[in-house]
């Protein structure tokens, strides 16, 4: 019994091969790392623009009052008349749509197809539903109908009035954001916390540390969202994701009549539609059950059929679209939100609630309070970095080379999922092997040292 005692204290301790998670963990620590150091500009940009794009909305209203609100009274003026008094003052152009007001108070608004105007871009003439009054007019962008300042700060948070080049920037962003986020999310559970408020009695490192994780686990949901109804919006992606929605039957219905599609105004009726026709139009609209805020299209050419179309994007939705020939007044098709495919439901409600108007205010205050606290994530980020850097320089990365410690056959599931989701996300793909080369340089270069 003594020698085999003697035998097991002589023999060579064995060292147990470290486990995977680990390794897992500081591979994602490192990429966590070098996300944030050299992705995170491109998300403050992103979370500063898009902050100042939550309040154009209230922006908006408040400067444009004048335009957009009128005297309340008791009758309004036939559809016709309102038209009839925007092309006396602006008869250059062809009426594109007309939205009707709303609620007593607000303006009419006449959309005129302008030569010259950008893409997207009408004239907006404001006429006093109850007077005829044209109370001004000002470009008008997109079918929210967008003013000159919240066009600008759309664009601006789009892609930087950079055109399309600039567009990468937010694909970048939008790309990495979800990335960072569920990072951050497994890097501070792998720390088995138990709560998840700041610890506010920690100072210096672990102060800011615990806010940094703190914050980042109350707003996850909310970036993970904003990351993947941002892409949808983006060059390469966006693509990507148009090609899985037609694939899998995602896309939304288009409205359509017995003698043709009137989602391109491509009707079946004799008729040629004028300007008299807007009242006999929108009565047809309401008699379908219609109700305002409403669009009305104008017909692209003789024998279409004019569309109205509900402009209410606040929940509950109002969506419904109805072609009406303007040789009879008659209903020839209908669309009906409610009968839209789950699916397709979900990509309206995404992209409303990215654009801030699903809830109305509220949308706009959560999506600021996003954004805010975005913001906080990258200045307590790269005062972490700025904090843990020696007397001179910068703090280098998490130690390298934990790869080789992860089993193959999970490093090999790592690197698949890795090239699958590079290949659907091209810039995240190419910025993430631009991380890797850059990696390995700098690896070569400090074992040169």
């Amino acid at each position: 019994m003594t020698s085999d005692v003697q035998e097991l204290r002589s023999a060579p301790e064995r060292t147990p091969r470290p486990a995977a998670w680990p390794a897992l963990r500081a591979l994602v620590l490192r990429l966590h790392f070098y996300a944030g150091v050299l992705i995170a500009p491109f998300l403050l940009v992103a979370a500063a623009t898009g902050l100042l794009y939550a309040a154009s909305f209230q922006i908006e209203k408040i400067l444009y009052t004048h335009e957009l609100n009128a005297p309340a009274g008791r009758d309004m003026l036939p559809l016709t008349q309102q038209i009839a008094a925007a092309r006396a003052v602006h008869p250059q152009g062809t009426i594109g749509a007309v939205r009707p007001a709303a609620e007593p108070g607000t303006t009419t608004r006449v959309l005129l197809d302008v030569p010259d105007l950008p893409e997207s871009t009408r004239l907006a003439v404001f006429v006093d539903p109850h007077t005829g009054q044209v109370r001004g007019a000002m470009e008008s962008y997109g079918s929210s109908g967008a003013l000159p300042v919240r066009a600008w700060i759309s664009t601006f948070h789009r892609h930087l009035h950079l055109g399309e080049p600039g567009r990468l920037y937010s694909e970048l962003a939008a790309g990495w954001l979800w990335v960072v986020a569920l990072g951050g999310v497994v890097l501070w559970l792998s720390h088995r916390r138990r709560s998840f408020r700041p610890d506010r009695r920690a100072r210096g490192l672990r102060r800011t540390l615990s806010w940094h994780g703190s914050v980042g686990l109350w707003i996850t949901v909310g970036l993970l969202f904003l990351s993947a109804t941002g892409l949808t919006w983006s060059n390469y992606a966006g693509a990507n994701v148009d090609k899985i929605q037609t694939a899998l039957g995602w896309t939304t219905p288009a409205l359509s009549s017995g003698g043709g599609d009137h989602s391109g105004h491509t009707g079946h009726g004799g008729g040629t539609a004028t300007d008299a026709d807007a009242d006999r139009i929108v009565a047809a609209a309401h008699g379908a059950g219609l109700s305002g805020p409403l669009e009305i299209v104008w017909p692209a050419g003789p024998g279409a059929a004019f569309t109205v179309k509900e402009m209410d994007r606040e929940w509950p939705q109002r969506n419904d679209q109805v072609a009406v020939d303007p040789a009879t007044g008659q209903v020839t098709g209908e669309l009906r939100f409610a009968d839209f495919p789950l699916a397709a439901k979900l990509i309206r409600w995404g992209i409303d609630g990215h654009m801030g108007v699903l809830f109305g205010l509220a949308n706009q205050i959560l999506l600021m309070a996003l954004a805010t606290g975005l913001i906080s994530l990258i200045v307590w980020g790269y005062r972490m970095w700025w904090l843990r850097r020696p007397t001179r320089g910068f703090a280098a990365p998490p130690a390298g080379g934990t790869w080789r410690a992860v089993p193959p056959a999970v490093l090999v599931s790592v690197g698949a999922v890795a090239i699958a989701v590079g290949v659907f996300i091209p810039l995240l793909g190419i910025s993430l092997l631009a991380f890797l080369v850059v990696d390995v340089v700098l690896g070569r270069v400090r074992a040169g040292r």
